[in-house]
Order: C-alpha cells, then structure tokens, then sequence
C-alpha cells in the first residue's frame, strides 16, 4: 500500500528509516524489537475512487498517515526520524537521512541579512536559559507540532518570509519541497502551490547555531503547513546534549486537516447520512 501510494524517493525515505531502525537494533543487540519490520500498517475504509479511504504505518521513527478524497491525496502527519543518522556498515551501508532538509536550513540562514537571521533565532542555545520553563519536552524536545499534538494552536515566531530576500524565499519552498517529497507528483504540485499562496503568512524561526555543522531546530509554519526539524540527544546511543546523529523531523497540516479530517467532514456535509 505506501509503495502504490507514495513518490519514490518517499517510498525510499520511508523505507530507509524502517533500515536505520533495524541498524540501530543491531548496535544496540534489541533486534527483536528494533528491526526493519517493527512497524504497523492499518487500512482505513476501502480504497475508493471519491469516498474518503487512508492507511496508517506507525512504528520507531516513522509515521505516515495517508488519506484520499475524492481524487485529493493528503499526506499528514508524517514523522521521521533516525539514531544514527546514517548506516556506516553491513549491506545498507551509506543509507542517510535529512541531509538535504539540514543542509538547504544552513542555506536558508546564511541567506538572511545578518539583523533577519538574528530575529528568526528565537534561542541562541538548543537549551538556551531565557527558554521558559517546559520549552523542552522530555521526548518531543524542541517540537511543539509533535506527538498528541494534533491541531495545536502555536503561535508564529521568528520573521516572515515575505520580509526575506528572494533567495531566502526560494529556500524556504526548498526545505517545504523537502518535506512534502513523499508525495506523488499530482499531489505533491498542488501541496507546493498551496505552500506558495501562502508564502505571506509564512514565518520562520530557529534555535541553536546556523554554521554548517552546528546542531539546531527549524520550524517553517503558515495557515497550511508547519514543518519542523529538530537535532535531539541520544536515547539508545547515549548522549545528554543534542547530536548530529539524531534527528526528528515533523510534518502537519494545521487548521483541522491533520489525518485529511477536513476534507472528510466536507465530503460528508455534501452527502448527508454519509459515513
């Protein structure tokens, strides 16, 4: 089902964190329960040319929800994430994760007039002091669109993209492009096209150093995306302060159509005692 429905380079994505996965078993001996197959798959509805149907994977560090109305394919929320952040050794050895997504960030920042990129660092630190109490979360880190978080309002912080240079705006749509990869190619032109109707109301915000190398947390937020990636600490490959080889990324459709619930209810008021 994911391959039927996904890009390629998103079926190859997602697959890749399901190898990371298994990697990371095999480094830290929990092979019966980190592996490439230790995830769920679960259909929803009937696959159907116009009433609503999805399918679920969920699992360590990869979940997707996909769901299609009436031809419109929504692809949210979509969590990925990889300890390490790449495969060095055994048969899927050079396998990585997010090099793109990290590197057009790095890009994004050095873009920005210097007084831009000090309003769109919110913290200078990933565990800055001025942060409030709570800022970091004990498993979602700096996210604030991670897990149970669906439809939670966040406000915008950083600067806006219509205020950046044309380059800077250009990479902005990059990181979205990014994130949106998984998407076939219909889908995934009209995701970009809803993304750059709303550049506007677009914001950006960072925390943490932007010098190639240096650790970070990016979200890129509007009316009908927000897009995060986070650099989080080791939990099975030990380490108290954020790290390369960890990362989280998260994808979410605010305002209600996390899931395609929106376009559901919508389908369902054009046709009453629809289910």
């Amino acid at each position: 089902m994911p391959e039927a429905s996904l890009s390629p380079e998103g079926f190859r994505l997602t697959h890749d964190m399901m190898l990371i996965t298994g990697f990371l078993g095999e480094v830290v001996g929990l092979e019966s329960v980190l592996n490439e197959f230790s995830y769920h798959i679960a259909l929803h509805g009937t696959p159907h040319p116009t009433a609503p149907w999805g399918w679920q994977l969920f699992g360590h560090h990869c979940a997707v929800n996909c769901r299609v109305v009436e031809g419109r394919m929504s692809l949210g929320p979509v969590f990925f994430g990889a300890e390490p952040n790449e495969i060095d050794a055994g048969p899927h050895a050079g396998t990585t994760a997010f090099g793109d997504r990290i590197r057009l960030g790095t890009e994004l920042m050095a873009a920005l007039p210097e007084h831009q990129r000090a309003a769109a660092t919110v913290y200078e630190q990933m565990v800055d002091p001025a942060m409030p109490e709570g800022r970091v979360h004990p498993g979602d880190e700096r996210h604030l669109a991670g897990a149970f978080q669906d439809n939670r309002v966040i406000p915008f912080e950083g600067i806006r993209v219509a205020e950046m240079p044309a380059d800077a705006q250009q990479l902005v749509l990059a990181v979205l492009e990014q994130f949106v990869l998984p998407l076939p190619a219909g889908p995934r032109a009209a995701r970009l096209r809803e993304v750059a109707e709303h550049l506007d109301a677009t914001w950006s915000c960072w925390i943490g150093g932007h010098e190639p190398g240096d650790v970070f947390y990016h979200r890129i937020q509007s009316p009908v995306v927000i897009a995060e990636l986070d650099h989080h600490c080791g939990v099975f490959l030990d380490h108290d302060t954020p790290k390369h080889f960890h990362v989280h990324t998260v994808l979410r459709t605010p305002h209600g159509n996390d899931y395609g619930r929106a376009w559901v209810r919508q389908w369902q008021e054009a046709r009453p005692g629809a289910h």
